[in-house]
């Protein structure tokens, strides 16, 4: 009952921030730039951020039908408690008619995976170029309508140029009913991909691009895009990302108890996003810092990959598919769905229900130099919590928020 509460408020509610946000839009008139899609959003954004610098704004954390008007109103949940709303409702008013930012640019993070949810942010944002990095079956219907269901005269005044993945069948079959201008990014131009232990290298039509970060394959995408973007905006495009900084729980490395290293990759799981980071690994260069012999002693910790509705059986089954091909020292699953559809079809696995056996289990089965990749949901932050040798560095995990730390609390972790 109050899912169903929950739901039916949920757009009638963003009405009123999006109302205000477009005074503050309306006022501020920057020239906007979205990047949609079912996974990579972000970390596209960060790329394009690295490049462009303080010449745009951009909408850290926000990409929702509230999440975006709060980051043009410069609102905050800071504590993501219910008590929060009302300071929120007042401030809204106040905030539209604040003063507009400097910046002539705003790069923003738009996901269409609720349905409607594109439809909503099209009446709000105009965009002038959009970039669709990636796509499900689900977001195929649901960026159509980002691109289309605005109330304008013709689809050429929502948008100038969109740049989409061209590997992706189902992003084509689209792409084909937009009447806009249209440039393709695909495979063809990358010659190598190689990562190191902090690092990855993408050789692409015979130019060098470093990345200070372990990032998977697929981010070639989001590199074209960066490059045809800034080709665009007719601004210089640096090929070492040097001033590229990465939000928590992609990838990130961590150095953890008994010489181990943790890689941490909690921040969501799609099917697509799963594999690329499986893939990943794979290449991550992995000995046992604890011996002198040339063992790979990878483990990987999965959690479920959650909101796949009828397609949660399948797409957990061929995760183990692709891991049984993997060379790894062990596996272990935490969570309902991976124990059930996952582990089964596994030649070798160790699964948990609750991340705190998990926890337990790696603390007491951890020899020491093992390379560690966390992946997927239920609190598996939790864990790396106390597998870290820092303890500061865990203010650089994902979901630090009161809400989320009692919620770890509650489950043991």
């Amino acid at each position: 009952m109050i899912k169903r509460i929950k739901q039916a408020l949920y757009f009638p509610i963003a009405s009123y921030f999006r109302f205000f946000a477009q005074i503050k839009l309306a006022g501020w008139n920057p020239k906007i730039i979205a990047i949609t899609g079912s996974s990579g959003k972000t970390t596209l954004l960060h790329l394009i951020e690295s490049q462009l610098g303080n010449k745009a704004k951009y909408s850290h954390h926000a990409n929702s039908s509230y999440g975006i008007p709060f980051n043009l109103l410069g609102l905050n949940r800071n504590k993501l408690t219910p008590d929060e709303w009302i300071g929120l409702f007042l401030l809204a008013p106040f905030k539209a008619f604040k003063s507009v930012p400097y910046e002539k640019l705003y790069i923003v993070e738009a996901d269409c995976d609720r349905p409607g949810e594109g439809k909503f942010l099209a009446s709000l944002l105009n965009p002038e170029i959009t970039l669709w990095i990636s796509s499900s079956l689900t977001h195929s219907v649901n960026f159509d309508s980002l691109v289309n269901n605005k109330h304008f005269a013709s689809a050429e005044e929502a948008i100038k140029l969109a740049i989409v993945n061209g590997d992706n069948p189902l992003m084509i079959k689209e792409a084909k009913k937009f009447k806009v201008p249209i440039e393709v990014v695909d495979k063809k131009g990358l010659e190598s991909y190689r990562i190191d232990e902090n690092s990855t290298e993408f050789i692409i039509e015979h130019k060098k691009y470093s990345i200070n970060f372990l990032v998977p394959k697929d981010v070639y995408y989001s590199i074209q895009m960066t490059n045809l973007l800034m080709k665009t905006l007719s601004l210089p495009f640096d090929l070492t990302f040097k001033n590229l900084i990465l939000p928590p729980g992609r990838n990130i490395v961590f150095q953890g108890i008994k010489n181990t290293t943790i890689i941490d990759s909690t921040y969501n799981a799609t099917p697509d996003g799963v594999k690329n980071i499986l893939e990943m690994f794979e290449k991550y260069p992995a000995k046992n810092k604890s011996s002198t012999d040339s063992v790979l002693d990878k483990w990987i910790v999965l959690g479920d990959m959650i909101e796949l509705g009828i397609r949660e059986k399948k797409e957990h089954e061929k995760l183990a598919t692709f891991i049984n091909s993997m060379n790894l020292s062990k596996i272990v699953l935490i969570g309902p769905r991976v124990s059930k559809y996952t582990y089964p079809k596994l030649k070798n696995a160790e699964k948990f229900d609750m991340p705190k056996d998990g926890l337990d289990y790696i603390l007491k089965n951890i020899n020491g130099g093992e390379v560690i990749l966390f992946k997927g949901a239920r609190f598996l932050e939790g864990i790396i919590e106390h597998l870290l040798q820092n303890k500061k560095d865990v203010n650089k995990l994902v979901r630090r928020e009161i809400v989320w730390q009692n919620r770890r609390k509650a489950w043991g972790i």
